[in-house]
């Protein structure tokens, strides 16, 4: 199984940024699929964002132009750049791994936007 750390999580007014990052273990992070989920109270989680171990990325439709995820294999990183932040983007965020078969999560991360 992948261990996943995230950071970067807070609280920032609506129009705001936050850079969410996440470090992976193991020595094949440039094979594993990355992504980033997030799950609102009361609400089922969703993908927000994903990147394959080839760079192609793919988004939610709620996120795209606003959100970017991006990939560091040399750090075994994986970001989420987030902009023009709304207040529908309040959840807790969580990095996932599809890797050796399975789907690995970390813990994840508060996000909340105010307005």
């Amino acid at each position: 199984q992948v261990q996943l750390v995230e950071s970067g999580g807070g609280l920032v007014q609506a129009g705001g940024s936050l850079r969410l990052s996440c470090a992976a273990s193991g020595n094949d992070f440039s094979y594993y699929g990355m992504g980033w989920t997030r799950q609102a109270p009361g609400k089922q989680r969703e993908l927000v964002a994903s990147i394959t171990s080839g760079g192609t990325t793919n988004y939610t439709g709620s996120v795209k132009g606003r959100f970017t995820i991006s990939r560091d294999n040399a750090k075994n990183t994986v970001y989420l750049q987030m902009n023009s932040l709304r207040t529908e983007d309040t959840a807790v965020y969580t990095c996932a791994a599809w890797a050796y078969g399975r789907t690995s999560y970390g813990q994840g991360t508060q996000v909340t936007v105010s307005s």
